[in-house]
């Protein structure tokens, strides 16, 4: 007999500023349950969470917390304000009971003292504060919404390993698919202010998400079918059975509100990276360049070449001098000793990780065209702005919001639409899939694969990683930097061991977790045969021809009078027309097994 829940929402409903957030989303959550909650940036996964944490009242449903169970909640932006130190601030959230020791052994091994003042936190720091104090109570749930944000990678392995271990029941939201993929066990889906829910772990969600979107195109495709015949009844049916069947007119009108009530999923970022000249074959080569700040080493006598079409990952602990590293292997920092040479033809476009260009007080659409203009160059083509907005799923409404005013997902768009819009053949990114929702990744992971030119990126995403680097370049400690063939989990492989982690009081592990191992090697890969490329190549261009035959069909069956002038020819049409969709289905079905089966095998 399944365990009573510790925590339960049913039929959660919530409206802001006149639209409906939440239509009947649940959420159950048992002991040692471990969920992920996933959904597009704006669905309301935050919004759910503090629902679930009773720090947002509904409009309507139920919340039922066990009284006894003791529930934490880690907030995307923790407040710290109000303690004199860090060991304070994680001590107020101790219950009587709770071991008081935990709190300075969870700081200490999150890489702080306990004597920090909060007021002079970075964002990293403050976080960390944060989970020592949801971590240090040990309780029944923890709600963790974005728990990775603002870490290194050192922590994020402590902070994974160290939740693997708990026995609380766990809820995450999180960018990070490793994280959710090695951490959990349940799926929650919130879409369209409903929840779904799988009892596997995230990384089964996106192949039972696309089958449930798929599901609904074709739900959707059989309701307008039905639409269309009862519309074609009541154009040409006998008027008198017309006169009686009233029942059948008030179907009609029910179908047509269901079509209208219909919400279809948000669509995706249309992402296009603005390509300059092309460069030179060499981006840049150092030689044995060395950097130091203060008499602290962060760069020792390093050496690589950077090549066209390179795309070159950056990893190492907070403070191990990444930045330092890019700024040099840029031309925008001098070496103390060693050489840099950049090659030729270069135009440089950076997405910096703080997102510190993005003036609070400016608004969207000058943030995007620098102001003045309504236009903006992508590709040496003119381009509207709320064009340009809407490729990055921004309304027009959206156009004059003032930068401050929108979320972090928002903000991470906005930074990402700016720097994709300068021509460039040379592209850094720092941090770029901070605060991105998954399907957004997806495409920026599309984006860096097919850009023509350069990129260097940094980034704690070990997934991303591994999907987009064809090298990796490892801080190694006291300055020392070095070069590995292939994304993370080839580093790994390589070295033995991911990011140095920070030394924790813990008995040292005997073997490396799991989730750092490379994935086993088949031994002998499948690739899609000539029939199946030529099938790629050929079935849109069948689908856009069945398409064009659709239109005309359907532009000669609008005719009020073709019934009586022809009624055999009127047959005929419509025959060809559920034969022409038919043969439509059939091609796009064909087309998505063949493109699933692509992605399998190139993924």
């Amino acid at each position: 007999m399944a365990a009573p829940p510790l925590l339960s929402l049913q039929n959660i409903q919530l409206t802001f500023g006149g639209t409906q957030l939440l239509e009947a989303a649940e959420l159950i959550v048992s002991p040692g349950q471990r969920i992920a909650l996933v959904g597009r940036n704006g669905s309301g996964k935050s919004t759910l969470l503090k629902i679930a944490a009773g720090l947002i009242q509904h409009d309507a449903g139920v919340r039922f917390a066990e009284p006894s169970a003791t529930i934490r909640y880690l907030p995307q932006e923790p407040d710290l304000t109000g303690h004199a130190t860090t060991l304070a601030y994680v001590e107020a959230g101790l219950a009587p009971g709770d071991d008081p020791y935990r709190a300075q052994y969870l700081l200490e091994a999150l890489g702080l003292t306990g004597t920090e003042d909060p007021k002079t936190l970075s964002g990293g720091e403050g976080r960390r504060a944060a989970l020592a104090r949801v971590l240090a109570p040990q309780p029944d749930v923890l709600l963790l919404d974005e728990p990775t944000n603002h870490l290194d990678l050192p922590v994020i392995e402590w902070l994974q390993d160290e939740l693997s271990q708990i026995r609380s029941a766990l809820v995450l939201i999180s960018h990070d698919r490793r994280f959710l993929a090695d951490l959990t066990r349940s799926t929650v889906w919130l879409d369209r202010g409903v929840t779904r829910r799988i009892e596997k772990g995230f990384s089964a969600f996106e192949g039972w998400r696309d089958e449930v979107l798929e599901q609904e195109e074709k739900d959707r495709h059989k309701l307008d079918r039905q639409i269309v015949r009862e519309e074609h009844w009541l154009r040409y049916g006998v008027t008198a059975r017309r006169k009686r069947n009233v029942g059948r007119l008030e179907r009609l009108a029910g179908l047509r509100q269901d079509r209208r009530e219909q919400r279809r999923a948000t669509g995706n970022v249309t992402m296009a990276v603005s390509e300059g000249r092309t460069s030179g074959a060499l981006v840049a080569e150092a030689e044995n360049v060395s950097k130091s700040f203060g008499g602290r080493a962060i760069v020792k006598e390093f050496s690589t070449r950077v090549l066209r079409g390179d795309r070159v990952g950056i990893v190492g602990p907070n403070g191990a001098g990444k930045t330092t590293l890019i700024k040099m292997l840029t031309g925008l920092l001098e070496p103390d000793s060693g050489s840099i040479k950049m090659g030729s033809a270069l135009e440089l476009a950076m997405l910096d990780q703080g997102r510190a260009r993005l003036d609070p007080d400016t608004r969207l659409r000058d943030a995007l065209t620098g102001g003045g203009s309504d236009t903006l160059k992508i590709n040496g083509e003119s381009k509207h702005v709320v064009g340009y907005m809407k490729d990055f799923l921004f309304t027009p409404e959206q156009a004059n919001t003032p930068i401050g005013k929108l979320s972090g997902g928002e903000r991470a768009r906005v930074a990402l639409a700016r720097a994709l819009a300068l021509p460039s053949n040379f592209l850094v990114l720092d941090e770029p899939t901070n605060d991105l929702d998954l399907e957004t990744l997806d495409l920026l992971e599309e984006m860096v694969s097919d850009y023509a030119g350069t990129v260097v990126v940094v980034s704690h995403d070990r997934d991303f990683l591994d999907r987009v680097a064809t090298s990796v370049i490892m801080a190694e400690g006291d300055g020392r930097w070095t070069e590995y063939a292939g994304g993370y989990s080839d580093m790994v492989s390589q070295r033995g061991a991911g990011v140095s982690a920070r030394v924790v009081d813990k008995a040292p592990k005997a073997e490396k977790p799991k989730a750092d191992a490379p994935a086993p090697q088949a031994s002998a890969k499948r690739k899609l045969s000539f029939k199946e490329k030529h099938a790629l190549e050929t079935l849109p261009k069948e689908i856009d021809k069945l398409d064009g035959e659709i239109r005309t069909i359907n532009a000669a069956l609008s005719d009020p009078n073709l019934y009586t002038k022809d009624p055999n020819g009127f047959a005929a049409k419509s025959k060809a027309l559920e034969a022409a969709e038919a043969r439509k289905a059939a091609a796009e079905e064909q087309w998505l097994e063949l493109e699933m089966l692509r992605e399998e095998l190139e993924g």
